[in-house]
């Protein structure tokens, strides 16, 4: 059975009839069983899972925990005292801000403290009912207001860069129903990252309308276009910490520190808005502030806190960080050279980059990119792609309106990039421009 009819079975026996729709761990199916069945190695890039060995600094930590006994006890609802305190040094380290370890909570990676974040600020004004994403982002926690009822509101950031971001970002903020402003800095799918005017300008109309910013930090620092790893000295990660009280900020373990198997992160109310009274949170929470709502109602009811020994885990790696005794960046390094590799293959066989500048200046190479192939949708392109071995999923699924697919770097080995230089040179043959 050759390549082609193998996908072509299996995608009609899922049942999808638009393969730009098509899941990500659909993808993965297809690219899986097809491999099975055929024989031929299939080039992954449609998952986002960390593809480097995980932080040694928080095994080490983890382990002792365990052997201490640690796992016989609940951990406190507020967090370790001593992550709370590193997770404040890290983000002063690295951000350049001061939170206080009280808002500084750990969550069951960031798509738990996503979650708890949204029940949190859809529920601190009635008037307030809508989530805005600025996409394309992580169609998981569109999901995530899907379970819980609450409405939501998109755009696709890329005709809205620079100085158009004012006005489209007020356009939804102006009929004062937004609760939260949701974006992902660096950017997956697309690894934009938002510069610090439009971080200002995000800040600026989040505390004029009342709105809170929740910055998906997944991938923090790996602007790789700066040296992001010194810390206490600039420059920082940039952050609408800067320009706003109203923020929490998701760090997670998952990218940075290849710790995605433990789900741990950290999310980081300001301290403004972690002591802020919401009317309708009082009412409904015996009087508590936006924080203690936060950690002692929401996380408590979602999972009684965080796993015990990930904690010690996460710990360790952000102190060590701040400390300047553990240089992170420089093991997630690698995702940039492998897009840069990956990159130049794709162009030079008559891809193009979609999302390709921040404003004035290309792209940073990193965890993700995404390309189009002049003539071809974004469904068109993923399924012809399926037929020359290579897995990767429609931008699509991530919000956005550009025809496209979203690479993945983190699963490349060093043989495949001769392989996927043969077969795009035989993609481009097939497929003239």
């Amino acid at each position: 059975m050759n390549i082609k009819t193998t996908v072509d079975q299996l995608i009609a026996g899922l049942g999808i009839k638009d393969f730009a729709n098509a899941t990500i761990r659909e993808v993965k199916q297809v690219a899986a069983e097809t491999e099975k069945l055929t024989g031929v190695e299939f080039i992954k890039m449609e998952m986002g899972i960390p593809g480097l060995p995980p932080s040694p600094v928080g095994v080490e930590a983890q382990i002792n925990a365990l052997r201490g006994g640690i796992a016989n006890s609940y951990p406190d609802i507020q967090g370790l005292p001593q992550l709370k305190q590193a997770a404040s040094q890290f983000v002063k380290a690295f951000i350049g801000v001061d939170i206080n370890p009280e808002g500084c909570i750990p969550v069951c990676g960031s798509m738990q403290g996503t979650f708890a974040s949204f029940l949190t600020c859809s529920q601190a004004d009635p008037e307030k009912d809508t989530v805005l994403f600025i996409d394309p982002g992580f169609p998981v926690q569109k999901m995530q207001l899907q379970v819980m009822g609450v409405k939501y509101k998109t755009f696709d950031v890329y005709n809205f860069r620079g100085d158009k971001l004012k006005a489209k970002l007020e356009s939804y903020l102006s009929e004062n129903n937004i609760c939260a402003i949701v974006y992902s800095n660096p950017n997956n799918p697309s690894w934009i990252c938002l510069t610090d005017d439009e971080l200002h300008t995000i800040g600026t109309l989040a505390t004029q309308y009342g709105a809170i910013v929740m910055e998906d930090l997944a991938y923090f620092a790996m602007d790789f276009r700066k040296d992001l790893g010194t810390p206490f000295q600039p420059p920082y990660q940039a952050t609408v910490a800067r320009h706003t009280d109203n923020y929490i900020l998701l760090i997670s373990g998952s990218k940075a520190f290849s710790y995605a198997g433990e789900r741990i992160g950290v999310a980081c109310i300001g301290n403004a808005l972690y002591h802020r009274h919401y009317t309708a949170l009082a009412n409904r929470y015996g009087g508590l502030a936006f924080g203690p709502v936060f950690s002692t109602r929401m996380l408590y009811a979602l999972s009684s806190g965080t796993s015990h020994s990930a904690q010690y885990a996460m710990a360790a790696m952000l102190q060590e960080a701040a400390n300047g005794n553990y240089h992170f960046l420089n093991d997630v390094k690698t995702y940039g050279d492998r897009a840069h590799r990956l990159k130049d293959i794709f162009t030079r066989h008559g891809f193009y980059i979609v999302y390709d500048k921040d404003q004035d200046r290309d792209i940073a190479d990193g965890f993700y990119f995404t390309i189009g192939y002049p003539g071809m949708t974004s469904s068109q392109l993923a399924l012809q792609l399926m037929y020359y071995g290579v897995s990767a999923i429609s931008l699509v699924t991530t919000g956005s309106e550009q025809q496209g697919l979203r690479v993945c770097t983190s699963f490349i080995q060093e043989h495949q990039y001769q392989l996927l230089e043969e077969r795009m040179e035989q993609f481009e043959k097939d497929n003239p421009v």
